[in-house]
């Protein structure tokens, strides 16, 4: 465990399937089921929930219960309207970005397959004078082009209001150090957990109560999934994994988002959904352990899981690690290597400190 790497040619080769695989909000049955297969062989059972909330076992029936989580969905499209010409409008599902759009292509889903689209824009040449100022990405005037004469022939491709829409970008490596590709936001949380779970497995490490790997739908569009799962398990505690801004690139303050940049390690964040006694133990243990780890604060709510299950139950002790993204809810969204390994060390390093009965109450 005092290497670097600790993933190995076969996890990646997951990641990349992993990665590659759709799992827009609400529809994220395909990816759960990939996930679950990974996991299958470092736990003791799992359940499913009725939105799709996946969660494996380890060391079950014991009364103290502990969580570590990710969230499975990514950012996508809705079709909001068919133009009688056949070009389509769309809606957001969770935070997609609508100045990326123009010339990106697409996966529409429907019960027919996937058909293959493109987000269409004016040529540079019709962008001149007034139109300059009009031509500008929006929600509302970004559409999609499958290539259809009419409305008739969008809706027999099997295109109807409501199908989903992905980006059909995929995973690469750059110069050898960074993940590329959409949807790092935060299948990467799920991949880096369920490492963890492999490594206590391949290591024999026995825990003195039960945990739960959680990867949670629906945290797009307000941490719906970690919600319904928490009052589910009703954990004594939660650790989050999701990705944080990495702010050391062109047109971004450190100074007005924070100081975290890719390669310098895990981010650990201080926020009121925080509890500071499992954070204490979380930074003594990255001290102890020789984890690089940064630090953020978040002045009211951190915006992801964390906050869900924080606040769930009556009060869990939770607190959230961070693996920092550059350029998130992007196709290029980018995770260092190093990083992602030591997410997964400081989660395992981290499991093997807490007790049976642990008390983290405030005194």
């Amino acid at each position: 465990m005092n290497g670097m790497s600790i993933i190995t040619p076969k996890a990646e080769a997951f990641l990349k399937k992993y990665l590659n695989n759709a799992s827009p909000t609400g529809f994220e049955a395909s990816g759960q089921q990939l996930w679950l297969e990974y996991i299958k062989p470092f736990i003791d059972e799992w359940h499913l929930d009725n939105y799709g909330t996946v969660y494996g076992i380890i060391n079950p029936g014991m009364d103290y219960r502990v969580v570590i989580e990710g969230h499975a969905d990514e950012i996508s499209w809705f079709v909001h309207y068919i133009s009688d010409d056949g070009f389509i409008s769309v809606i957001r599902n969770g935070g997609s970005d609508h100045l990326i759009a123009p010339s990106k292509r697409v996966n529409i889903h429907t019960q027919k397959g996937i058909v293959k689209g493109v987000f269409g824009w004016p040529a540079i040449h019709m962008r001149r004078g007034e139109d300059a100022t009009k031509m500008v990405p929006k929600p509302e005037n970004i559409f999609i082009d499958v290539g259809a004469k009419d409305k008739e022939e969008v809706l027999g491709m099997g295109i109807h209001v409501g199908c989903v829409i992905t980006y059909e970008d995929e995973m690469s490596v750059l110069n050898g150090r960074y993940y590329v590709g959409r949807a790092l936001d935060n299948r990467m949380g799920g991949f880096c957990i369920a490492e963890v779970a492999r490594l206590l497995k391949e290591n024999k490490i026995e825990l003195p109560y039960t945990l739960y790997l959680v990867n949670s739908v629906q945290e797009e569009v307000g941490l719906r999934g970690a919600e319904m799962v928490a009052q589910a398990i009703k954990p004594n505690v939660a650790i989050v994994t999701d990705v944080t801004h990495d702010t050391h690139t062109p047109l971004v303050s450190s100074k007005k988002n924070g100081d975290v940049k890719s390669g310098n390690g895990p981010s650990v964040t201080y926020a009121p959904a925080v509890h500071n006694k499992l954070l204490s133990l979380i930074i003594s243990t990255a001290e102890e352990k020789e984890i690089p780890i940064q630090r953020e604060a978040a002045s009211r709510r951190t915006g992801t899981d964390t906050d869900a299950f924080a606040y769930s139950n009556g009060g869990v002790p939770s607190a959230l690690i961070s693996l920092p993204l550059r350029y998130m809810h992007t196709t290029v969204e980018m995770a260092h290597k190093d990083d992602v390994s030591n997410v997964i060390r400081l989660i395992y390093e981290v499991l093997q400190k807490i007790e049976s009965g642990h008390n983290f109450k405030y005194f």
